[in-house]
């Protein structure tokens, strides 16, 4: 197998694995539009960190990170809707960041590899900045389970039970944060939150048990990057749209299948 098409299945199965788990607590929790604000922002970090010639997916991390707790600090003040505030920032952060691209002097910059991903450009390198990422999330979520569980079951009920349920909602934010950051080359920031949604959205139909939902939406993840680099390999498409497509596949393939009784 060629370097550059292991490196692409190695980054692709780790964010699935990953992705499963963590992306059942954004069905769970509907926040799917918070994903998409992220996926938006990470456009911006990835101008400021040509525009100061910094590691693009430290920037895009930090950037993430600020704009996740940014967004729990607002939420907190309750001046505007949720789902107003998230719009606001969706549009503004990507917009922002395209005019920091356009004013950047002498840069060169592919934006359908940023948009949608250009998994099969992954080096070594940013296959062990994504690994790295991808394990510290997964060992956080593994620690924070039952706490993160307990939130999204009955956030008073947990918070009268002495939980600090504000500490584990920025903590599941800043994990979605992190996953967006690395997952950036595999599918692109227009279609990150796609990962996180559709193979958790599909095991959910079919599941019986938090856990057995997180494991089926981390194996339909898994299925969907084997799928999405089959597809491109042999049909010359996109790696990440691809991976997409296998995915909403799986899904419809899981709401034909009649749930047991």
């Amino acid at each position: 197998m060629p370097d550059f098409l292991l490196y692409a299945l190695l980054a692709g199965l780790g964010l699935a694995l990953v992705a499963g788990p963590l992306g059942s607590f954004v069905v769970w929790r509907r926040m799917a539009y918070f994903g998409d604000t992220l996926s938006h922002s990470a456009l911006l970090g990835i101008a400021l960190g040509m525009l100061l010639d910094i590691n693009l997916t430290l920037a895009v991390t930090v950037g993430c990170v600020l704009i996740a707790v940014l967004l729990v600090a607002l939420q907190h003040k309750e001046w505007l809707a949720s789902d107003t505030l998230l719009g606001i920032l969706a549009h503004s952060t990507l917009s922002l960041g395209l005019v920091v691209l356009a004013l950047t002097e002498n840069v060169r910059v592919d934006l359908m590899a940023y948009l949608f991903g250009d998994l099969l450009a992954i080096t070594a390198s940013d296959l062990g900045w994504m690994l790295g990422g991808l394990l510290v999330v997964l060992v956080l979520m593994s620690l924070l389970w039952r706490n993160l569980l307990s939130i999204t079951v009955h956030e008073e009920l947990a918070r009268v039970e002495g939980l600090p349920v504000t500490a584990i909602r920025l903590a599941l934010m800043l994990l979605i944060a992190i996953v967006i950051a690395v997952a950036m080359k595999v599918v692109g920031v227009l279609l990150i939150t796609s990962l996180l949604i559709i193979p958790p959205a599909a095991a959910q139909r079919h599941a019986r048990t938090p856990e057995q939902m997180a494991l089926g939406a981390s194996v339909l993840g898994v299925l969907a990057v084997l799928g999405g680099l089959s597809m491109s390999w042999h049909l010359d498409t996109p790696a990440g749209p691809s991976i997409v497509v296998c995915a909403a596949a799986l899904f419809m393939l899981a709401l034909s299948v009649p749930r047991r009784s």
